[in-house]
């Protein structure tokens, strides 16, 4: 089962900053949203449920350093990317 990527206005905003900011990275990202679409469970992505104020949210890793929280919508197989940057930005 394949899950289709919904970016809002905000998250490709956000998304855009953290490319200019890390552009070192936008192969490891771009690898990390393609497997999320494949397979989110993958190991490698290391997807998680968030708790406390952001209880609603999942997390991904992009490396060990940065990460992608996301909402999921299981059912309708969807996946909406919400933020991306390092652990304290998105935390």
């Amino acid at each position: 089962m394949s899950y289709r990527l919904i970016f809002t206005d905000q998250y490709t905003k956000r998304a855009a900053r953290f490319l200019k900011r890390h552009p070192d990275l936008e192969k490891q990202y771009l690898k990390t949203l393609q497997l999320l679409e494949l397979n989110p469970h993958h190991p490698s992505l290391r997807l998680h449920a968030l708790s406390g104020k952001l209880h609603t949210l999942h997390s991904v890793s992009i490396n060990l350093s940065y990460r992608i929280t996301l909402e999921i919508l299981i059912q309708d197989e969807q996946i909406i990317p919400v933020n991306v940057g390092d652990h304290d930005a998105v935390y």
